[in-house]
Order: C-alpha cells, then sequence, then structure tokens
C-alpha cells in the first residue's frame, strides 16, 4: 500500500498522543478531596482546580485538534 494514501503519518500520531495525555494530566490536575454536607473542603476552589487543570486540558485539545488538522510531509 503506498504511503501517501494514508491520512496521517507518525508524527500526527505522536501530536495526537503527546495532546491526549497533555489533557489526562489536567484532568489529573482537577481531583482532588470533594466536600459533602458534614465536611467542607476549602481545596475545590484553589487556583490548581480552578485555573490551571482547565488551561492545561485546553492545551491539550488544542494541540489534538493540530495534530488531526496538519498536513502528513510528503
Amino acid at each position: 500500500m503506498d504511503r501517501k494514501n494514508f491520512a496521517f503519518d507518525k508524527t500526527n500520531f505522536i501530536l495526537l498522543a503527546i495532546g491526549m495525555a497533555v489533557v489526562v494530566v489536567g484532568f489529573l490536575l482537577m481531583t482532588g478531596p470533594a466536600s459533602s454536607d458534614t465536611v467542607y473542603e476549602p481545596d475545590i476552589f484553589s487556583a490548581r482546580r480552578i485555573k490551571v487543570a482547565p488551561v492545561v486540558c485546553l492545551l491539550g485539545f488544542v494541540s489534538m485538534i493540530y495534530a488531526v488538522v496538519r498536513k502528513p510531509k510528503d
């Protein structure tokens, strides 16, 4: 089979995997203790969970979109 018929090349798959890993790291940054009816946990409003993790996820999704849209080199 001719390589020119493929939509993705090796670099596209690597970029896609890196983007997926960044998204997973972003979701892991969002995890932490939860509040309940009896216990209030102020960590739910930490900067890591409110600001940093969503930005990391957004960067991961943008890099995945780039990996899909990127045209393979001939």
